[in-house]
This record gives C-alpha cells, structure tokens and sequence, in this order.
C-alpha cells in the first residue's frame, strides 16, 4: 500500500468516530448555575454533582476526568495526557500543558528500519507507541492551584462507576466488541473490556484492578500512579513488551503552565492553546483569514463559504507542517505566524475562479525566522469560571494494550512525532524537524480547547475530539454561532467538512454540501470525499439568563445543568 493509500486509508477509518447515523438534537440544555458536557452521561453526572455541591469548574473537571477513564475507555483516561484552558471568573486565563512526553531512550529514528523506512504500526500498536503519561499529574497540578474541594472526594465518584459498574450504552457496546479482537491479541493473559458472548447495550462493566489503580490515586495523589504499585506495574508492563519509559521518566514527568494565546475576532478574544498544541496558533490564523470576508452573507455551508475556508485551512496545515512543535525544544515563530500582515499575504494566491492545488502550496517564510481518538469537555461553575479540557490516549482505545494489574490502557501518542519527515502520521499529517522525536520533548497536538469572551465577558467554551480535524470543527463551530446565528446545539449538531492540505481533498460528512454546491466546487479544481462523522464537539454558551450546553449528537455526548 502507498503512502497516499494508506492516509486515504486511516483518515477514512479515524474520520469516522465511529459512522453513526446522526440523531438531531433540536434544543440546547439550559441551566441558571452550572452546566457540564461532556463525552457520556455517568461522566456528565459525576461533574454536575460537584458543581451542585459547591465546587468549582475545576473540581468538576477533576471529577469528570477520572469518570471518563472509566466510563470512555476510547478516549478517557489515566494513561493518556490532554491541554486545560482556564478562565477564572476574576482573575487572568492560564492554561496547563499535561500533554504525554518521549521516554528518555526515545530517538529521532526508533521507528525507522535499516533502510530507513518507516516501520508500519510499530508508532501504534506496540509498547514501544507510549509516551509517559501525564493525565494524572494535570489533574493534581490543575486542583493544587484552583481547586476548592478536597481530592478524595473527587476521585471517589470514578471508583464508585469502576468498583460497582455502570450501565453501557450501544455505542460503548459496540466499541468494545469491534476491538475484542486485536484487544485479545496484544493482551495476553488480560481479559479487560472482554465478554464472553459480546457485549450488548445496558450490560454493566465493571473494572477491579482500575478501580483500585483509582483508589491508590485517590489516597496518594501523584503518587499512586507515578509511584509505589502502579508505577511498578506500568514498569513491568513495558518490560514484558519491550517499552521505553521507565520509572526515572514517571518521577520526572511534570505538567507546566503556559501562558495561553490569544487573539481577537471581530469584537470576540479567542483565549486557546499555546504549543505543543498546533490548535491554539491554527484556529487564530484560521479566524483572520476569513475575518475580511462576508461569511454571514455567504451562508452556512456554501459553495463561497466552504471555498474560503478549504483555502484558509490548506494554508495553516501547511504551516503546521513546519513550524509548531514543542516550545521547550524548539522556538516556535508564535507572532510571526499570528502576524496580520503575514496572515494577509498567505491568501493573496486565493482565487475564487479555481482551487489552488496544495502542491503549490508551501509553508510560509517571514523575516526573522530561526530554523489526533481524543475526549473534550467543557465546564462551568455557578461563579462564572469557565473549564475546557481535551485529552486523549491518540488512536480509539489508545494503542490497545493494558497494563497488566492496573486496568488501565497506554496511549500511542508518540505517533503524534514525525517519525521522518514528509511521512504522514495516522491523521494524515506530516512534519518535519520542528516535531522530530527527542528525549523529554512533547509530541505536537491538534487538540484546540478554546474559550471565548465577547467584550470582555465569558461568551463561549468549545473543543472536540477527532486528530487532525480537531482544528477545523472547533473553527467551524465558532462561525456557526458568530456568522450563521446557531444556537449552541445547532452549531455543534451542523454537518462539518475538513481540509488538511495534505492530502489535497475536501473530506465531508454526508449531506454537509448540497449537489449544487458540490459540482460548483469540482468545476473548479476541488476533489471532494465523503465520509463518516467529523468530531464530537462539546460546548456551552453565555446567555442573558444562563448557560446553554451542546452535545454532539455524533457520541454518547451528554450536557447536564442546574
């Protein structure tokens, strides 16, 4: 299979989060307090509890974290890592990287074979795929610095779903069973998320050994995971599977604080992720390269509106390309990528008579220059603090190996490096020295947790799961409510579309375009693809008497208010 094969390939599989028929969700939920959405329902439940006990939107994401390790096995976790925006009712937005680091045996060409190709699925489904994990320790960072409830009482809520068991839903159900397979076989010895017979909707999961992986968490902090039982047990597991990180990696791992970046639209300040997340400086870029044009006179979705964001996202995936990766390992050119003038003159070769093919379309060049299956949850507090959190182990289910003993699944992030340059990650995505794999540096994201204010005040918390089209839908959501006047469950329910300049394609989910508006686009040049669904957007909107939540009806999505 060629590599344009193969990308074809898993963009169609990883589009899909899975492909199923969407269920419209005519009205948004409406809450007077709080308001919490998240990727399942037990999950939602665990987080309003702490919102209806007097904790902030910061317990709260605790809460909702750790449930969603159970509860969302496919993205939830413990063993993964994620980006926190933070944005205190009073106060300055902080954000907090706790995103997965390389191991300190990693290198630049571990996943090259003697000729130096790239060794298929030796980024993904080996033990070899994990870097160190970072959820724990962000969740301990984030609550030592803004929680108001006490930890214990946090965690419990997500020992009581694993140690008793939950009702699954259909989608859980399915999951499972479409992975028991490749489960059975990477697992040895392990029968976790395994059922005789298949699973089936409203049977109950219970999870021992995560459960008491949870317990340990929940009486010594970091320290039950990074330390103690579980780090032997996650020690042992790469042993026995050849992996790289080892204990020193577990004690040196630690989440940082990072000045968030931000920049305005129209009369919005968009408030996101700074790298390693490329989402933060992409979705800015994206925003001012539409801002000149009359979008809510174009349309939702019309053959002018999807024109003019195809060619502002092919030029912003190509800047990706080269110039993000990790900060404490590379200067990444932050204002000259969010300069106006630059951002100008990147769509000065768009043409409305013909698509610009993205072999002609190169990163950019400036003065000055020095040479991915995720969960989303959005949160707010009665106080007016507001919470976005992506997190994510990379593929669905992470690389589908559990470490034995602890219940819990390792991620497949370090796929997110460039393995070599110009050779597509999973999504699709190629890079080059700016994301190469070092020791200890962190694998670029294109998680996008986003807040936005309206004339200073709390407007809008939105991000989603869905690798490289994280970006896109998180763009496309905004501009549904500011430009086509969405309400919240509208803008995250609309049908999306997708270009990453590589391949040179229009991915779009069915009945995103009409026939009209996709024949006007092949005229000109465009290729189009359709596909399955395109993200699980979860996002809350500020309105005059409160909030309103939207749950993508594409997943098990659930928002809860009080």
């Amino acid at each position: 299979m060629s590599i344009t094969q193969r990308v074809l390939y898993k963009l169609t599989v990883l589009l899909i989060l899975p492909c199923y028929t969407t269920i419209v969700r005519a009205q948004p939920t409406r809450s007077s307090n709080g308001m919490v959405v998240c990727a399942y329902p037990d999950a939602a439940q665990a987080g309003l509890d702490v919102l209806k006990k007097g904790g902030n939107a910061v317990d709260a994401a605790v809460a909702v974290q750790f449930a969603l390790a159970v509860t969302h096995p496919q993205a939830g976790n413990i063993g993964g890592g994620g980006f926190m925006v933070y944005r205190p009712a009073k106060g300055t937005p902080n954000t907090l990287d706790f995103r997965e680091k390389a191991p300190a045996n990693a290198s630049a060409d571990m996943y090259l074979d003697a000729n130096g190709n790239v060794i298929p699925n030796m980024s993904l489904y080996t033990h070899q795929a994990s870097g160190v994990p970072g959820s724990v320790d962000g969740m301990v960072a984030a609550h030592k610095k803004y929680g108001k409830l006490k930890w214990d009482a946090l965690v419990q809520p997500a020992i009581n779903l694993a140690l008793n068991g939950f009702k699954i839903t259909k989608r859980l159900a399915a999951d499972m069973n479409r992975n028991a397979l490749v489960f059975r076989r990477l697992n040895p010895g392990k029968n976790y998320l395994l059922k005789e017979g298949g699973w089936k909707e409203g049977d109950v999961l219970v999870q021992a050994d995560l459960g008491k992986t949870l317990v340990l968490i929940r009486d010594k902090g970091r320290d039950g995971f990074y330390k103690g039982t579980t780090a032997d047990l996650m020690i042992a597991e790469m042993k026995a599977g050849k992996g790289l990180f080892t204990k020193a990696d577990l004690d040196n791992y630690h989440s940082v604080w990072r000045k968030p970046v931000t920049g305005n639209y129209k009369n919005y300040k968009i408030i996101t992720m700074p790298p390693p997340s490329s989402g933060g400086i992409a979705l800015l870029q994206l925003l001012k390269s539409v801002e000149p044009y009359p979008l809510h006179r174009y349309g939702f979705n019309s053959d002018s509106t999807v024109q003019l964001i195809t060619e502002a996202e092919r030029r912003v995936y190509a800047d990706r390309s080269k110039y993000l990766g990790d900060p404490d390992f590379y200067k990444v050119p932050t204002d000259s990528l969010l300069r106006p003038g630059y951002i100008t003159s990147r769509m000065q070769t768009f043409n409305w008579n013909a698509a610009t093919p993205s072999a002609s379309i190169q990163p950019g060049t400036f003065i000055g220059y020095e040479s991915d299956q995720t969960t989303h949850y959005s949160i707010v507090d009665k106080y007016g603090n507001a919470v976005s959190i992506t997190t994510t182990l990379n593929d669905s289910f992470g690389s589908k190996i559990f470490v034995g003993g602890a219940g819990f699944l390792l991620n497949n992030e370090m796929d997110d490096f460039s393995s070599k340059p110009g050779v597509p990650n999973m999504y699709g995505l190629v890079g080059g020295k700016a994301n190469s794999i070092q020791p200890g540096k962190r694998m670029l994201s294109s998680m996008t947790p986003t807040i936005v204010e309206e004339n200073g005040k709390l407007f809008m918390i939105v991000g989603t799961p869905g690798g490289s089209t994280i970006i896109t839908s998180v763009f496309q959501t905004i501009l549904n409510v500011i430009e086509f006047d969405k309400d919240i469950q509208q803008a995250v329910s609309a049908r999306r579309f997708h270009h990453q300049w590589l391949p040179d394609e229009v991915v779009t989910e069915a009945d995103a375009l009409s026939d009209a508006t996709k024949i006007t686009l092949q005229k000109k040049g465009y290729s189009i693809r359709s596909t399955g669904a395109i993200g699980r957007v979860d996002a809350i909107l500020k309105t005059k008497t409160g909030y309103e939540g939207g749950a993508d009806p594409r997943g098990d999505d659930t928002a809860m208010g009080y």
